[in-house]
């Protein structure tokens, strides 16, 4: 009983740890971005940017953490749609599809420069679709969130 009594007080004041100072607003495009950036399309640097934005922004580290790691199956899910929305908004060489098959039957070197220019398509196409979705997201969720009584009162702080 004891136990649960301590783990229910931890839980109250990680709560309002999280949400001291913070207001609607800012909490919404904290969470925006996290999810924003934990859908980019390269594997591997969602949580190093998120900290660079959460410290760049002076955002609430854990909040934009949690977003990116929700976004994270999403993240798997849209590579592939990135690569080719990339590839055919940016045709940059010879402007044909590049066919899995044809990867394995080139040069190392071949296959990295083509890996790396897919991605770079990938990241550019990301970028356009994520600067109005993080508009959108942070409008919708500043809505919903001045709605939440605990989070309404830091409204003064924005």
């Amino acid at each position: 009983m004891m136990i649960l009594k301590s783990i229910q007080s931890m839980k109250r004041n990680a709560a309002t740890w999280l949400l001291q100072g913070i207001s609607p607003r800012r909490l919404a495009l904290t969470l925006a971005l996290g999810f924003a950036i934990g859908c980019i399309p390269v594997l591997g640097v969602t949580t190093a940017l998120c900290v660079v934005v959460a410290l760049g922004l002076r955002l609430n580290f854990p909040v934009i953490q949690a977003a990116n790691w929700a976004a994270a199956p999403l993240q798997l899910v849209l590579i592939l749609p990135f690569v080719r929305l990339g590839g055919r908004m940016f045709a940059f060489g010879s402007g044909r599809a590049i066919e899995i098959r044809s990867l394995l039957h080139t040069s190392p070197l071949a296959l990295i420069s083509q890996v790396c220019g897919m991605a770079g398509q990938a990241l550019l196409a990301w970028l356009l679709i994520a600067i109005p979705v993080v508009a959108l997201m942070t409008a919708m969720l500043t809505m919903l969130l001045r709605k939440v009584p605990a989070i309404a009162q830091a409204e003064s702080g924005d």
